[in-house]
């Protein structure tokens, strides 16, 4: 198995734009990903992801904001390193028109950059598919009950 690229779609009942706010916007994040988010959907601009009473933190640098089109981050940081190409994950939701909904194509990739030994790599990589498989529909579910801006 190759454990370079995750790749999943999905398809929203919602319209492109509702989609790209509830991937990019810390108030929707927290709907159906992480129970707490703090950042700025704009390029560069650092924040975090919380699970639990900060149990789980997560760092997450926005790369790519393209309303509605497009929006990526890296995550999966090496402790106190700014993100980079080769120590983390990088994370892109492509979003386009799909009759009355949105097709969502999520990537991760930089599991192999990360220079993990081959069981750590399959490990993280294992936990990613089944964290998205769960999250992923989650985000289809609570997609259609924003209100478009």
């Amino acid at each position: 198995m190759e454990y370079g690229t995750l790749a999943r779609q999905i398809h929203i009942d919602a319209p492109p734009e509702v989609v790209f706010e509830v991937v990019s916007r810390p108030e929707h994040l927290r709907e159906w990903w992480s129970d707490d988010a703090h950042l700025d959907p704009a390029p560069g601009a650092v924040g975090e992801l919380i699970w639990g009473d900060r149990a789980q933190v997560e760092a997450i640098t926005v790369v790519d904001v393209d309303p509605p089109r497009r929006f990526s981050f890296r995550w999966v940081t090496t402790a106190g390193e700014p993100a980079s190409p080769d120590n983390s994950l990088l994370v892109t939701f492509d979003i386009e028109a799909d009759g009355a909904g949105t097709l969502l194509r999520l990537t991760e990739t930089g599991f192999r950059e990360k220079g993990w030994e081959i069981a750590v790599l399959e490990q993280a990589y294992k936990e990613h598919v089944v964290g998205w498989e769960m999250f992923l529909p989650r985000l289809a579910a609570y997609a259609p009950t924003v209100a478009p801006r």
